[in-house]
């Protein structure tokens, strides 16, 4: 049961993800659906966080600016980072 819950958790995710983009893509886009979207996004990474702690994968923080792949400064790898 947990299982699935974690399942549509990082469903939701992906979901708010997607979405959020196309409200923060558009310059265009009111404050309201801004401040929406970052609290759904807010909401998400809590749910992603716990499911990473219920599963023992959360690792010790880094400093930024420690990025052996030269990602850059506070740039996280496979995140659209403009």
């Amino acid at each position: 049961m947990a299982d699935e819950a974690e399942v549509a958790q990082l469903a939701a995710g992906v979901d708010v993800l997607s979405c959020a983009w196309e409200v923060l893509d558009d310059p265009m886009s009111p404050h309201v659906e801004v401040r929406y979207a970052g609290i759904r996004l807010a909401e998400c990474l809590r749910d992603v966080l716990r499911v990473a702690e219920s599963r023992g994968l959360r690792s010790p923080a880094r400093d930024i600016g420690d990025d052996e792949e030269g990602e850059g400064e506070g740039r996280v790898p496979g995140a659209r980072n403009a």
